[in-house]
């Protein structure tokens, strides 16, 4: 059988919602997906999960060495094994939307020269409504942007923005051609939070991006918010703030200075413009 999408789902301890993002995946039309859960506790909390599928399609797999929810190293696990042309590392809380496949498959096909789509993102959750609220006002304006760099044509729009501006999108909210994800070597484990932003700026600078102006992920919100926290733990804080840190001086010392500079002055000028 040929596979389509490979979607690989890192999972620590949460069953329930595991159960719902499983099933997003496994009820995608017009495609043929292959399913890794990848199991970061020690106890095999998803096993049961895995197993009441009873679909061929569906891999488990046991981190052999537990993070605990470091999920760079966790998605790496699975990304070797993949077989898809595509691949999506979807969080076990999230939800791919029905049809999202068949979709992102026709972007690609339409745009063969970029290595990765992402779309919008639609906030859900038992969370307090003004919270449910700023979260959407968020992901609105961060489409909005996309939407205004793909209109121009601005690769480097994006990736000045991810460098300099507002996190654009989460991990799941993103496809991945695999073999430009192997040549790339998956997340950097040295980057605790943040690395998917890294990865992700990564594809977008060596082999383009395409906006597909839709919803592309079903985002649980919990409370207090990953992200968006009014009431932020210090000690997270600072695990974000390190996390760009490493990924700005990474870029900087792989891509060069000028680059570096040039692209700053680019995101607080000719960016805030554009949207």
């Amino acid at each position: 059988m040929t596979v389509d999408f490979s979607v690989v789902i890192p999972t620590f301890r949460r069953p329930r919602q595991l159960r719902e993002a499983a099933l997003s995946v496994l009820a995608q039309r017009e495609v043929e997906v292959e399913l890794f859960i990848v199991d970061d506790s020690p106890e095999g909390s998803a096993r049961a999960v895995a197993e009441e599928m009873n679909d061929p399609r569906v891999h488990y797999i046991v981190n052999p060495s537990p993070t605990g929810g470091v999920p760079s190293k966790v998605r790496n696990l699975a990304l070797p094994l993949a077989r898809g042309a595509f691949v999506h590392f979807l969080d076990d809380d999230d939800r791919a939307p029905a049809g999202h496949y068949a979709r992102v498959k026709q972007a690609f096909a339409d745009h063969p020269e970029v290595g990765m789509v992402f779309g919008r993102i639609e906030p859900f959750g038992d969370c307090p409504p003004e919270q449910l609220e700023a979260e959407r006002r968020y992901f609105g304006n961060a489409a909005r942007k996309a939407a205004a760099y793909q209109r121009m044509g601005l690769k480097w729009g994006f990736v000045g923005e991810m460098l300099f501006g507002m996190a654009m999108l989460v991990c799941s909210a993103a496809v991945f051609r695999r073999n430009y994800a192997l040549s790339l070597d998956g997340f950097d484990p040295s980057i605790r939070l943040m690395e998917d932003a890294d990865f992700n700026l990564r594809m977008m600078r060596e082999y383009g991006v395409h906006f597909l102006d839709e919803v592309a992920l079903e985002y649980r919100i919990g409370s207090p918010s990953l992200m968006h926290d009014p009431n932020p733990d210090p000690a997270r804080t600072a695990e974000v703030r390190e996390g760009c840190h490493k990924f700005r001086a990474k870029y900087r010392r792989e891509r060069g200075s000028v680059e570096f500079f040039a692209l700053a002055v680019l995101a607080r000028t000719v960016l805030k413009l554009a949207a």
